[in-house]
């Protein structure tokens, strides 16, 4: 995975959290990582919802403050309107906060690493499966 722009998913992150050594190691070999915040999010979700409210609010922060994160702009808007249109025709939807990422991704022309196979069903989409 060396020289490579992956932006991640929010199952990635909780697998690093977890102390998933492989996850570790890939994103330390990375080229380049970004979070959207949406993932950061999630992961406030997560950490609100879990009786260990305090330590995941802390290992969220300090992900936050150590890698770059990508907002959701007019052209990301743009993006996911046509990614949502286009899972809509095919039947095939996916949960709303994946395509908001997958449409962050394509405009920032980064590959989503994710455990999610529903990535597959975007056209356009690099995707990595760790």
């Amino acid at each position: 995975m060396t020289g490579s722009k992956m932006l991640l998913d929010t199952n990635i992150i909780i697998a690093w959290l977890k102390g998933d050594a492989a996850i570790a190691k890939k994103i330390d070999n990375a080229k380049e990582i970004y979070i959207p915040v949406i993932v950061i999010g999630e992961l406030y979700y997560g950490a609100y919802y879990s009786t260990q409210k305090e330590k995941g609010v802390t290992d969220i922060q300090e992900i936050a403050g150590r890698y770059r994160l990508l907002p959701v702009q007019e052209d990301t808007a743009l993006a996911y309107g046509k990614i949502k249109a286009a899972l809509r025709k095919k039947g095939t939807p996916i949960p709303e906060n994946d395509i908001w990422i997958a449409a962050i991704a394509i405009k920032h022309n980064l590959t989503v690493v994710t455990r999610d196979k529903h990535f597959d069903e975007i056209d356009g989409l690099k995707i990595k499966k760790w």
